[in-house]
């Protein structure tokens, strides 16, 4: 009981330790690496595989490598990571920066010094939220023991699509109290599927188009209701806290704990009953608590920072514009007064049901007797009203977004209109277009 309470103060004590005087924000950036004359999926393994590309950048750039178990799965350096998902996908976390500029200096100097790399190994890093030609079944995983242990467990019918084909784009904020941070969990979880329209840009998957205008959104959607649920109704409605996430946490079922190897659980005992009974003679601790954070998927995960997961890769600016429509909105109070009124009409269940809607008709999807559209234009003018004022400079960054709600087309219609018309069904004017 001792040993209880104890890691109970030690887990809320994670949450408590990312209340900051100044928020920063920081992004996880996912790019598909494709072979630039077949376009399937690069493998891990080879002569010319994803293993030897991270190999040829430490020794150039002086990046550590990361292992597990004696397998390089990414690089580090003193602040940012490269880490490598599931099938492959070359991920980019930067540490967070105080502006947008900074942010994107750092992003475009590491670009800079990759981009040799990859012409070198004839590799195209297509920033695009799924395979457009490799499948899950000629995707191998990548060979690290939790990705083996995950696909095993996660019951979905879409989760080795998530996990082996999909590309998307993290944007990390921070909160000054734990009143702060419930508000912005809450109001980024409302935000999620309006969010999640103008991302879309995953409707051509295995050279043919979905029906989806993000595949990636719908994949997600099926691979494991208790992993990856929609917010609460508690949340919804205000009666939350981090005592209420920890808990939710604690409920979902357990896939495996790190020992000197993983000791896989599948979910026959969720983190609750192993506080309280352990497993195998195994007792919980704080690495076990965090572990389980990580390997739970809602589309908006509450840290020592909120990470907010719901979006499409894309290219062309949108990554920086992804941060400008956060940074405008969560970090002015007036900004965040109007989008919660802005969107206090919709019930719990008509977010909810948008929330399944959107991954088909994005933009076009009707919300009541509104269109997405109509709404997202609103929140889109308000982000920039608070750039503008608060953040003078870092405005402009919306401009991807601002055409995209202008014109009431995602990246994905525009794929959709060309695929259709002077495409004519070609894979490699998608691949151009997305280079």
């Amino acid at each position: 009981m001792i040993i209880e309470k104890e890691l109970t103060e030690e887990i809320k004590h994670e949450f408590q330790k990312g209340i900051k005087e100044e928020c920063k924000i920081g992004i996880e950036l996912e790019r598909l690496l494709i072979d630039a004359q077949t376009y399937e999926a690069v493998p891990y393994l080879g002569e010319y595989g994803v293993s030897q590309i991270l190999k040829e950048f430490s020794r150039a750039d002086g990046w550590d490598y990361i292992t597990d178990y004696g397998t390089i799965i990414g690089l580090k350096n003193e602040e940012d990571t490269i880490t490598l998902e599931p099938g492959c996908q070359f991920e980019l976390s930067i540490a967070p920066e105080d502006s947008i500029s900074a942010m994107k200096d750092k992003i475009d100097n590491i670009n800079k010094r990759l981009t040799p790399i990859f012409k070198k190994y004839n590799v195209i890093p297509l920033e695009y939220g799924i395979s457009p030609k490799t499948t899950y079944r000629n995707v191998k995983l990548l060979p690290k023991q939790r990705y083996y242990l995950m696909a095993n467990y996660l019951w979905g019918i879409l989760s080795d699509v998530m996990m082996r084909e999909t590309a998307g784009i993290q944007i990390c904020i921070d909160y000054t109290s734990e009143e702060d941070a419930i508000r912005k969990f809450r109001l980024a979880n409302l935000l999620s599927p309006f969010v999640t329209a103008i991302c879309a840009n995953s409707p051509i998957r295995g050279g043919v188009d979905t029906g989806y205008k993000s595949f990636r959104g719908l994949s997600w959607l099926n691979t494991d209701n208790e992993r990856c649920p929609f917010m609460s109704k508690a949340l919804f409605e205000g009666r939350y806290s981090f005592e209420s996430y920890i808990k939710d946490v604690l409920k979902t079922p357990m896939i495996f704990i790190n020992r000197e190897t993983p000791k896989y659980i599948k979910g026959k005992i969720n983190f609750e009953q192993f506080i309280k009974d352990g497993f195998e003679g195994y007792c919980a601790n704080i690495e076990d608590f965090k572990l389980q954070m990580n390997l739970y998927f809602p589309d908006v995960r509450l840290r020592n920072f909120i990470e907010i997961r719901n979006h499409d890769c894309s290219s062309k600016g949108m990554q920086y514009a992804l941060m400008a429509l956060y940074k405008g909105i969560m970090y002015d109070n007036n900004a965040m007064k109007s989008v919660e009124l802005l969107l206090s009409r919709f019930s719990y269940y008509q977010i909810e049901e948008l929330r399944y809607s959107v991954p088909k008709t994005a933009l076009t999807t009707k919300i009541g007797r509104t269109y997405v559209s109509d709404i997202v234009k609103d929140i889109v003018n308000i982000a920039y009203t608070s750039l503008k004022n608060n953040f003078k400079g870092e405005e402009h960054f919306l401009e991807p977004i601002i055409n995209i709600v202008s014109k009431r087309m995602t990246n994905a219609d525009i794929i959709l209109k060309n695929w259709y018309g002077s495409w004519n069904k070609d894979l490699s004017k998608l691949i151009e277009y997305l280079k």
